[in-house]
């Protein structure tokens, strides 16, 4: 099975997240912010990242930077799941290594339209 990193503040995001990443066959590990995914990733990497821009502790560009820098034997595809909609957010969150974009909110059909384009659907 398909394993999900949903990495976001949010606790309604996680849980709806989680619902649609569920009802498309994913299992699904939840961290509250950068931090805690980092640590997530070094202990068992998923198969994808679905990470929130604007969060404490450690932000999502953070935390995309840190993975980059790390040594994951597998590196996880990454999904940018934000508000932030600006060219220049979604240039600077591909450059620093995500692999795709999704504009909150979402549905089940824009994420899974999202993980066939990073090869996981």
């Amino acid at each position: 099975m398909k394993t999900c990193l949903v990495v976001d503040d949010s606790k309604v995001i996680r849980k709806v997240a989680r619902h649609i990443l569920e009802t498309l066959d994913f299992e699904v590990v939840e961290a509250g912010d950068g931090r805690e995914a980092l640590a997530q990733c070094h202990i068992m990497p998923p198969d994808v990242v679905l990470l929130d821009w604007n969060m404490p502790v450690m932000t999502g560009m953070e935390f995309l930077r840190a993975l980059g820098q790390s040594d994951i034997a597998r590196r996880p595809k990454v999904v940018f799941c934000t508000t932030e909609n600006g060219i220049a957010h979604i240039r600077a969150a591909i450059e620093a290594g995500a692999d795709e974009y999704v504009m909150k909110p979402f549905d089940r059909d824009t994420l899974a339209s999202k993980l066939q384009i990073v090869g996981l659907a």
